[in-house]
């Protein structure tokens, strides 16, 4: 049987009013350590069960229960044989504006002017032109949600499957739904892995971060890959709480996305130069590391 006709209708809704709301609440859970307040604890500004938005709530259930091992599975193998449509990376960038919310009166940004937050304040502090691509194109993984995905499947907080649930994951008491908590393979601290045995190895949660990694996988360096897998991996580049699964490459190579993630979270700029400005350096960059179509 496919999974997603096992899943209920009532858990295929979208808790969320828009994918940036997720976003929104990882930057409140993980504020810009400039910006805390030097006579509050830290602590308080994690307390994020004290004033959780329900949808927020909601969205984290629906995930928490519904990213087993198997559905990571079947989800790599229908998604990534890349056959559900070709265009040019600006063609994607319009398929991508689609995302945006009319209705959400905080935000007029489409998704590419996201992205381009992102990467302008790479190019801005002389970072590798390689790392400025990934910053335009770290979210595009999101189209999953114009292919028909729910929300839980496309965003939110990356972690391993097919062993233990970190009880540093955001929220690790919606685990209990999660049938693998039941599964013997999968329910111990290393459950199918071995010790350190290297992040390739292991099977992250399935969303845009995996999507979009194996979309690039033979275009981008090393270091930029990681920085597309792993940037929503919060309870290991945060939390440190699969270490036990890391060699010693993923800890160098973890030091780049450490490097990225300030960018992710904290580098909107109200003040964006127009696209028509910037269209000229990024067609040269694209056209640098990438082919002229791309496979989704």
């Amino acid at each position: 049987m496919n999974l997603k006709d096992s899943i209920p209708a009532v858990d295929q809704k979208s808790p969320l009013s828009n994918l940036d709301e997720w976003e929104d609440d990882v930057v409140r859970r993980y504020p810009d350590p400039s910006k805390i307040n030097a006579d509050k604890d830290e602590e308080a500004f994690r307390d994020y069960n004290a004033t959780e938005k329900d949808s927020v709530r909601e969205f984290y259930r629906l995930n928490h229960r519904y990213q087993t091992f198997d559905f990571v599975l079947e989800h790599k193998k229908k998604f990534l044989s890349f056959s559900k449509d070709k265009m040019p990376i600006w063609d994607a960038f319009t398929f991508l504006n689609k995302l945006v919310d009319d209705s959400d009166p905080d935000t007029d940004l489409d998704q590419m002017q996201h992205l381009l937050q992102t990467s302008e304040a790479i190019r801005n502090d002389g970072h590798p032109d390689w790392m400025v691509l990934v910053g335009l194109i770290h979210d595009m993984g999101k189209v999953l949600c114009l292919f028909g995905e729910p929300q839980w499947a496309v965003v939110g907080d990356t972690f391993p499957v097919g062993c233990a649930f970190s009880d540093k994951i955001v929220f690790p008491e919606f685990f209990k739904d999660n049938p693998d908590i039941h599964d013997s393979r999968y329910n111990t601290k290393y459950g199918i892995y071995s010790p350190n045995c290297g992040l390739d190895n292991v099977h992250m949660s399935w969303g845009h971060d995996e999507y979009v990694y194996h979309m690039m996988k033979d275009f981008i360096p090393e270091p930029g890959l990681y920085m597309l897998r792993y940037h929503s991996f919060y309870s290991q580049h945060r939390e440190n709480a699969y270490d036990h699964l890391m060699n010693d490459h993923d800890r160098d190579m973890f030091k780049w996305v450490n490097l990225f993630n300030p960018y992710d979270l904290y580098s909107k700029n109200p003040n964006q130069k127009s696209w028509e400005e910037l269209k000229p350096y990024y067609e040269n960059l694209v056209a640098k590391y990438l082919p002229q179509t791309l496979s989704f």
